[in-house]
């Protein structure tokens, strides 16, 4: 089952990147390969929010849409993604921000997938790898713009 993990340290407070990441709808700005991105649902629970968001991605001329239930904890400063619906067999995702000990934060960023149909895992793994390598990146950048004065 493909995963990939990274963690990154940035100049940023860790509320500062779970709120940049928290705010979902925005993805299609930024994200690479992310096309499409709606919020079905939001409910509040406990301080913590929980989301149903459809998601497209696209490369070139192939496009695949999915559900995931997104928990929102900014207590914890965690995001925690499930699977609901769409082309994967399993999806799990999860975001942490933790205080730097220089200062700025640890972005801890981790997810695993598996399609259901090989022959589309053949085709979208190596796209679908590429872009979680960019992903930390492109939200570093997406906080450089909006932070920075």
């Amino acid at each position: 089952m493909p995963k990939f993990e990274s963690t990154r340290v940035v100049r940023f407070t860790p509320r500062q990147m779970f709120d940049l990441v928290a705010d979902v709808e925005r993805y299609p700005e930024f994200v690479p390969l992310c096309e499409r991105l709606t919020v079905r649902t939001r409910r509040e629970r406990e301080g913590d929010t929980l989301l149903v968001a459809d998601m497209t991605v696209a490369y070139k001329m192939i496009r695949e849409s999915f559900t995931t239930q997104v928990l929102l904890d900014p207590d914890e400063r965690r995001i925690d993604v499930e699977y609901v619906d769409g082309p994967f067999r399993f999806l799990r995702n999860q975001w942490r921000f933790d205080e730097h000990a220089g200062g700025g934060c640890e972005v801890h960023f981790f997810i695993e997938y598996e399609f259901k149909n090989r022959a589309l895992g053949l085709v979208m793994g190596s796209m679908f790898d590429y872009a979680f390598r960019r992903f930390s990146v492109a939200f570093e950048e997406r906080a450089a713009k909006i932070y920075t004065d």
